[in-house]
Order: structure tokens, then sequence, then C-alpha cells
């Protein structure tokens, strides 16, 4: 850490409510890259998640005007403002209903639960890179008895002839769109409405996993309702994408969204008050919704950047995946340690108020030394130009030496 970092830390941990003395190591850390990434002045995103409280408090106090009258009561389990959320999500995806969820892990628990008794079958296929499988510890297994089934480990969705071809039975398809951790990969068009219909000739219902379908529709050259209309049952997340609070809502038939509430309620996601998640999802549909398709033109202009900056730079090995991106999200890949690589960004960031990449990963597979990070373009990376791009991947292969 240097000396600049020493001095900046007593005023982030004032910022962000670290009290006492010096945090751990990796408290101060994550300190230090969040002050990097708010003083810079030229960064790709800037999510919610790096505002202080008071920044966030105002924000939503500022915009919340916009999107719901102030002087009507505040909700009281699920009514008033989260019945406007839930009504607005269901006409945006052409839905017959939707509810709101505290979590997008709930709202699917519930969701696959729900179908797993209508069909009689409580097996779900779905992705072993999907999020259940990956973040969740086990709990479609643990705390709803499901059980999961992979009709394909490629880094991709699975094909039409996969889900035919698949030795087992299962009641439920559900496919994460797009697939995060395999680099945010979507299919084509076409693919997609092959595969949901090969998952009806085997009679199974069909789940989207959607916490960033809001982003789909360009690749797709679809609305959101024809998207949504594919499957039986859709959840989509607040937070991600649209930059909300929190929460989530799990959007169908009025039949299956009835016996939703009800395991939701079970499940302990009837909260007594959700106005502040509520508002701040309303703010996000109204704020990002309308750029997301700027956003990922937009991406697809830095990804192709990247690849050109590694190519003439030092590096002796280099991935951006997909590319061009599918979304406004996409992968790069390099071979360093990913401490190096995210000690080399935040450095960056510091000394020249440039902030190319954000934290880095190890690779769960491969050789060590492999690391990625995921790129994310939103509103402030609109006004990256390519050969601002490539400037900044030269300042950053700098600091790998």
């Amino acid at each position: 850490m240097t000396d600049t970092d020493d001095q900046v830390q007593p005023q982030v941990r004032a910022q962000y409510g670290v009290r006492g003395g010096a945090p751990d190591d990796e408290q101060a850390e994550r300190l230090r890259r969040i002050a990097a990434w708010r003083r810079a002045e030229r960064i790709l995103a800037r999510p919610p998640v790096d505002r202080t409280l008071g920044e966030q408090l105002a924000d939503l106090t500022a915009y919340a005007g916009s999107v719901a009258d102030l002087e009507q009561p505040a909700d009281i389990y699920g009514d008033g403002i989260v019945g406007v959320l839930e009504e607005r999500i269901a006409g945006l995806l052409g839905m017959e209903a939707a509810a709101f969820f505290p979590t997008g892990t709930m709202a699917q628990q519930v969701a696959l639960r729900c179908w797993a008794g209508r069909t009689g079958n409580a097996t779900v296929a779905l992705h072993p890179l999907a999020h259940p499988e990956v973040h969740e510890r086990g709990a479609l297994g643990s705390v709803s008895g499901l059980r999961t089934v992979h009709p394909t480990s490629e880094p991709r969705l699975p094909t039409a002839q996969e889900i035919r071809d698949f030795a087992e039975p299962f009641g439920t398809l559900m496919l994460e769109l797009p697939l995060r951790d395999a680099g945010f990969v979507l299919p084509e068009w076409e693919e997609l409405e092959s595969v949901v219909a090969a998952a009806r000739e085997r009679d199974a219902v069909v789940h989207l996993d959607g916490a960033r379908l809001w982003e789909c529709a360009p690749r797709f050259g679809r609305g959101l309702p024809e998207i949504a209309a594919l499957a039986d049952s859709v959840y989509v997340s607040f937070y991600k994408t649209l930059g909300g609070l929190s929460g989530a809502a799990l959007a169908g038939p009025e039949s299956l969204i009835e016996e939703a509430r009800t395991w939701r309620h079970r499940y302990g996601g009837l909260l007594f008050q959700q106005f502040p998640a509520a508002l701040a999802a309303l703010i996000g549909l109204d704020r990002e919704l309308p750029k997301l398709s700027s956003y990922v033109a937009q991406a697809k202009v830095v990804a192709g950047a990247l690849a050109e900056g590694f190519t003439e730079s030092a590096v002796p090995w280099f991935r951006v995946h997909p590319e061009p991106p599918h979304t406004h999200q996409f992968q790069v890949w390099l071979p360093y340690g990913a401490d190096v690589l995210t000690e080399a960004a935040v450095r960056q960031a510091e000394e020249t108020g440039v902030a190319l990449f954000r934290r880095w990963h190890p690779a769960s597979a491969g050789p060590p030394g492999l690391s990625y990070t995921e790129v994310t373009v939103s509103e402030a990376g609109l006004e990256w130009t390519a050969r601002d791009v490539r400037a900044a991947v030269e300042e950053f292969v700098q600091r790998l030496a």
C-alpha cells in the first residue's frame, strides 16, 4: 500500500462505517479498491455498491418522486408500492402476474419447487455453471428437496439435440440468460427456440433465470415479452443491471404466482416493508432500461479495443470472451495471478485516474496463474473511445512488469 493509500484509509473507513482501529487486510484492500474506483475520473461502470450510504439515500430520495406518489402510505406486507412494481414487471414481461421476492435465490427455489409439484418430477435440468449450482451452496437440494442434472458441461447453454438425447427424465428445464459464469453468453434466437421446443417434446416446463434478462434483447432482436413468452416462468433481478438496492421478481401464470406467494411466506420472504427496494427497482427500470442497447453496443467497441491493445502489448497471451460480447458484460483472461492483476488495476486507477479493470479472480480450472475479470460497460463507459481503451491497456500492462 502506498503512502497515499495510508492517508486515504481513515477517510474511507469513516465513509463506509468501519469502526475502531485498522480493519483486517481483506477489509483494508476492499476499502482501498473502492476509494480508487470512486476517485477515478474515467471508468467503464459506476455501480451503486461503490457509493456511500449517504449517497445511496440521497439518490433514492432525489428520484423517488418520479416513480411514485410519496404521499401514499408505505407498503405493508407487499401492498402499495410493492404491488405497483409487481404489476409493472408483469406488464414488461407480458406475463399474467408477478411477485416481488427479497432475493433471486428464494424466487427461483420457489418457482422450481412449484413446478416440481405440478409436474410430479423434482429433477431440474440446468447448466453446471448456472447460479444455483455455483453460488447458492446447494440450496436446491438442501432446502427445497430438488435434484439437478446437467444436459451439457460445455461453456454454453445446451443445444436442442442435447436436450432430446439426455438420458434422464426431468420436470423443468432452467435456462440462465445470459449464462454469467461462462462469460455472459447467449445462444442465437433460433437456437433458443429449438431448445425450448425440445424441452416441450419431453413434457418439461421451462423456467428462465433472467437475472440479467434485461440486456438480452439487443442480441435476440426481440422485445422482453417475446423472450419471456418462450418460458413458463421467469425470474428477474432488480440490482443486477438496473442498479437497484436488492430484490427480484418471479413472473408467470396467475395460478403459479399465487402458489409462489404462499411459498414465499413459508420461506420467510414476506417482509413487513420493502418500499426502499421497490422504489429503487422502479427508478432502475425508468433510468437504466432505455439505455441498455447503447451499453451493449459500446461493450463491443470496448472489447474490440481491448483485444487490439493486448495484441500490441507485451503480454504473452490473452482472451476477450466472448468477442464480440453478447451483452454489455464480458470476460477478459490473462496469464497472471489474480492478486498481481488486481494490484495493477488499483494502482492504475490511483496513479492515472483511469479505472480499466476492477477485481480479478483465479480460474477455477486449468493451469495455475490464469485469471479472469468481468468487464461491465454502463453509462460511464459510453464516453470511452477505442483509442482511450487502447491507451488504458498500455498503462495497465506497464504495471504488470
